[in-house]
């Protein structure tokens, strides 16, 4: 099995979202985790754990779904990274939405995500 995924432009841009991801959230928790007047959690504060979460498992699914020996395998765990990806990007325009210093980041990091798209759809077609 390799631990190296073959496509390194898109393992380097899902390491970039994933250490992007990371200082985004540590900034946004900051804003979000005070209790609101009511004493009740920010609502938005779980999404920044999301996008850590989500961002971390980019490059392992990369690496399952190029270590898989038939292509429909491959094919089923590429779909995977693509439904990651979407979850990724929706949970970045929901924290966009919370009242944060931090939310112009986000847009930084959806932008990189849709270049990681783009990577995505090309790395599809080599599988």
């Amino acid at each position: 099995m390799r631990l190296q995924p073959r496509n390194k432009r898109l393992y380097k841009k899902a390491v970039e979202i994933f250490k992007l991801s990371r200082n985004i959230s540590n900034y946004l928790i900051h804003d979000l985790a005070p209790l609101q007047n009511n004493g009740s959690e920010h609502p938005y504060i779980y999404f920044t754990g999301d996008i850590i979460r989500q961002s971390d498992a980019l490059v392992p699914k990369i690496i399952k779904a190029e270590n898989q020996t038939f292509q429909d395998d491959r094919i089923e765990q590429a779909n995977s990274l693509i439904h990651l990806t979407n979850r990724l990007y929706k949970n970045c325009e929901r924290l966009e939405q919370s009242e944060s210093n931090g939310k112009e980041f986000l847009v930084l990091l959806r932008k990189e995500l849709k270049k990681f798209k783009h990577l995505q759809r090309n790395w599809m077609m080599t599988l």
